[in-house]
């Protein structure tokens, strides 16, 4: 069974932006494909399809109202504190992101998911890491605190399933999606 979440994918200018950031030394470092760079608005794991159709309609009745909006990708930093797992790049501060993050969870708790336990810290995964040295990571974390992109406006976002393989990255397949109309 496919695990889903929810995700807005930056345009093809953004990703670009993003991709100049990519370094040559990789050592330690596996960079993430540019086509799966994304902003998750909330990770559901593994639901039965009863629970994922629930779903569904909850967040199209939870966000409905929600119009478009402009997002910046700005700062980076890392997962995993002294024993660093990933690199990102993070969104600037936006209340109708985190607005639209917020119903998303009240859509999820009403179709009785457990609570998501992690504060929404809205980023791009850029990198994963396998035994990069905290010197190199806070290295990056330095260069990249005035990195800047451009806006982005986003006008609708996903509901995606992701299937784990071995020896690959998991592949995603959009199963739903919900425009910002309001």
């Amino acid at each position: 069974m496919p695990r889903l979440f929810l995700a807005v994918w930056p345009p093809e200018d953004t990703v670009s932006e993003l991709m100049a950031l990519r370094r040559k030394d990789q050592r330690g470092v596996r960079f993430v494909a540019p086509e799966r760079w994304h902003v998750t608005l909330r990770f559901f794991g593994e639901l039965a399809e009863p629970v994922a159709e629930d779903l569904d309609s909850e967040l199209e009745a939870a966000t409905s109202h929600f119009k478009p909006f402009e997002v910046k990708l700005k700062g980076a930093g890392s997962f995993g504190g002294v024993e660093p797992h990933a690199l990102w790049i993070g969104a600037a501060e936006n209340a109708s992101l985190t607005q639209l993050a917020a119903a998303c969870e009240k859509a999820a708790r009403r179709v009785k998911l457990k609570p998501e336990p992690h504060k929404f810290t809205p980023h791009v995964t850029l990198a994963y890491l396998n035994g990069a040295t905290l010197d190199r990571v806070q290295r990056f974390e330095q260069e990249m605190a005035l990195f800047e992109a451009p806006p982005f406006r986003v006008e609708s976002f996903g509901l995606y399933s992701s299937v784990t393989r071995k020896s690959a990255p998991s592949l995603y397949r959009l199963e739903a999606e919900y425009p910002l109309l309001g």
